[in-house]
């Protein structure tokens, strides 16, 4: 996790139980990097939990943060999920991001992890 971010976890309740938790952010906001507009979107967070969980306060304030960055959309939704998991060390997590269309165009970006990827690319799960 980058040194700046900021995010604060609390106990999983039930960590020998396997569960899913979806967050949506249906306001996010970024700009792109190419024309300093506003690109507009929905951020989705998919994760199963391991020994803790992210607390939402604290991860609308690091989604903000993102309202004045130039990102495209691959490395933003990127950034999220590695922020994200090695901050939480979930048993797997995917990020989704779906923007509003701009000149008739929609994307959507997909990244997801596991422990297991986590440990190939060289971190501790």
């Amino acid at each position: 996790m980058r040194k700046d971010v900021q995010l604060d976890l609390f106990d999983n309740p039930r960590p020998g139980r396997d569960y899913t938790i979806i967050i949506r952010c249906p306001e996010f906001t970024s700009v792109c990097p190419k024309t300093g507009q506003p690109d507009f979107g929905e951020i989705t967070i998919e994760y199963s939990p391991g020994k803790t969980c992210i607390e939402l306060k604290s991860l609308k304030f690091y989604l903000q943060r993102f309202r004045n960055i130039g990102v495209f959309y691959e490395r933003l939704t990127n950034d999220i999920l590695d922020d994200l998991t090695a901050a939480c060390r979930p048993r797997w997590m995917r990020v989704t991001s779906r923007f509003t269309p701009r000149g008739g165009i929609t994307t959507d970006v997909v990244a997801e992890s596991t422990a297991r990827t986590r440990t190939k690319r060289g971190a501790k799960s």
